[in-house]
């Protein structure tokens, strides 16, 4: 049996059984998932944070919204604007183990758990409410190397995205974070992958500070 076959049989008893243990290991596999792996296993990370869609449970579990009131988007990061958005980051301290936030946020974290992800990420509506449109992990690069690790943390067999700050430029690479890695993983199907830092389905145009 082929290893991609391997895979799918595995994600399609996920979905059936609720197997959390076989979700982490497929999040972290170093190996690539094919596009409906990736789809399977990001459906089973939105139904075990299900119920993050309304905020008031998310605060109630430690989540606070990012404070810088920021709705994060490509434009305004400098970036093509047809890259999209990435909303409201709503954070749990904790799990992102802060430790100071001058000059910049910092921390001891290398949680890695998608299923209790350290990031929410929210789209805001007209109306003012928010939609719950995918999760997110944050490791910090000094932490994540201080733990042993020579490589960047894996997703599905993606490296999860770089990030530092480059003084020589006008905007912020890094969000105000510590050189960091990060995984993003939409809800929302863009069209191109559920993995990439913005998501051209996702929209800042109701954001108001």
């Amino acid at each position: 049996m082929k290893k991609t076959n391997a895979v799918g049989i595995a994600l399609a008893g996920l979905v059936v059984t609720g197997s959390l243990t076989s979700t982490l290991a497929l999040a972290h596999s170093s190996d690539a998932l094919k596009g409906e792996d990736v789809a399977a296993l990001v459906e089973s990370i939105r139904i075990a944070t299900q119920r993050f869609e309304d905020v008031d449970v998310a605060l109630a579990e430690g989540y606070i919204p990012d404070p810088t009131g920021q709705c994060v988007s490509a434009a305004a990061e400098g970036l093509p604007a047809e890259l999209g958005d990435m909303g409201i980051h709503y954070l749990r301290p904790d799990l992102l183990g802060i430790t100071a936030t001058e000059p910049r946020i910092d921390g001891t974290g290398t949680h890695t758990d998608f299923l209790n992800p350290s990031i929410l990420l929210y789209e805001p509506q007209q109306d003012g409410s928010l939609v719950l449109v995918g999760v997110e992990n944050l490791v910090f690069q000094k932490a994540w190397e201080e733990a042993g690790n020579t490589e960047p943390p894996t997703f599905a067999g993606r490296a999860w995205d770089y990030m530092a700050n480059d003084p020589e430029t006008a905007i912020d690479e890094a969000h105000g974070f510590a050189p960091h890695y990060d995984q993003h993983v939409w809800f929302r199907d863009n069209a191109v992958t559920h993995l990439e830092p913005f998501n051209p389905l996702v929209s800042c145009a109701h954001h108001t500070l």
